[in-house]
């Protein structure tokens, strides 16, 4: 799937909502935020184009997100399945805070 329109990543983010996540577009990027107890630090997921459709990283609470964050895995096909699969990246992400 070519992610050539924002339209595309809109429809990726839309599949992908978690009430335990606030997502936005940023650019050509998904950002993903999740409260990890510290007023103003997020967990934060980067979804960003590459591959055959888009590679995730990790953030912990403070990290500098411009810069190359801990490999998640990778996303691919449809949008909304991508939007799917990034949920479940969500939903699992390996959160030292989650209970």
């Amino acid at each position: 799937m070519s992610l050539s329109k924002s339209s595309d990543l809109m429809r990726v983010l839309e599949a992908a909502r978690s009430p335990e996540w606030t997502l936005q577009l940023a650019g050509e990027a998904i950002v993903a935020e999740r409260d990890s107890g510290v007023s103003g630090l997020p967990w934060t997921i980067v979804a960003r184009r590459g591959g055959r459709g888009m590679r995730l990283s990790l953030y912990q609470p403070g990290d500098d997100t411009s810069i190359e964050g801990v490999p998640l895995g990778e996303v691919s096909g449809a949008a909304r399945d991508m939007g799917r699969q990034l949920r479940t990246f969500l939903e699992e992400a390996p959160l030292h805070d989650a209970n």
